[in-house]
């Protein structure tokens, strides 16, 4: 049965943004914590579905960049990808579908993506326009790692196009994933930025 890896049932002032971190466990990685000053969900975000599976967080001041903390760049709304480009994630997530709690060091792995028709037959239709799906290769995104991103290398530089959002409630290795399409967000995203 699939099962959304997040809620946002939390507000945006309970929150905080850690940027920096890799091992959970240490008090001595040069951390920012950055406050949330708002968090701004898709208006057509649909709980039961997880269709349009986006919050932007606007952050109360600005992270300061450097060899820990950098930008990735944004899918476009018309992003074409190559043919099965190698995508990262990474997360604190569950590391396998019976382990209880998350990773306490960042983990990353490597995922193919996968062509929608392949993962109706996994999924039918449940999957949407606002949706890509990765994975299904021995290795997954799992619960906690919701919200994380999915990128690939494009001329040089990370490009964000997808963004953790649900699968199987076991975190079954051999079944896709499904992240929110960032390009399919992409118009919102401007306008967002734009006004706030």
């Amino acid at each position: 049965m699939p099962g959304a890896w997040g809620s946002r049932a939390q507000r945006a002032r309970t929150h905080f943004a850690i940027l920096g971190e890799y091992d959970r466990s240490s008090g001595a990685e040069p951390i920012q914590v950055k406050s949330i000053a708002k968090a701004i969900t898709h208006p057509s975000w649909n709980a039961n579905t997880m269709n349009n599976d986006i919050t932007l967080v606007k952050l109360a001041s600005p992270a300061q960049l450097g060899a820990r903390v950098s930008p990735v760049c944004l899918a476009t709304a018309s992003e074409s990808l190559a043919a099965n480009p190698t995508c990262i994630t990474t997360g604190w997530g569950r590391t396998s579908g019976t382990a209880s709690g998350g990773a306490v060091r960042l983990q990353q792995v490597a995922l193919p993506l996968v062509m929608v028709s392949q993962c109706q037959q996994y999924w039918g239709s449940r999957i949407t326009s606002s949706m890509i799906c990765a994975g299904g290769a021995g290795a997954s995104s799992c619960q906690g790692d919701s919200g994380g991103p999915l990128v690939y290398l494009k001329g040089g530089a990370w490009t964000l196009i997808g963004i953790v959002s649900w699968g199987t409630s076991n975190c079954n290795v051999q079944t896709p994933a499904m992240y929110g399409r960032v390009s399919a967000f992409r118009t919102w995203i401007d306008s967002v930025l734009a006004s706030n």
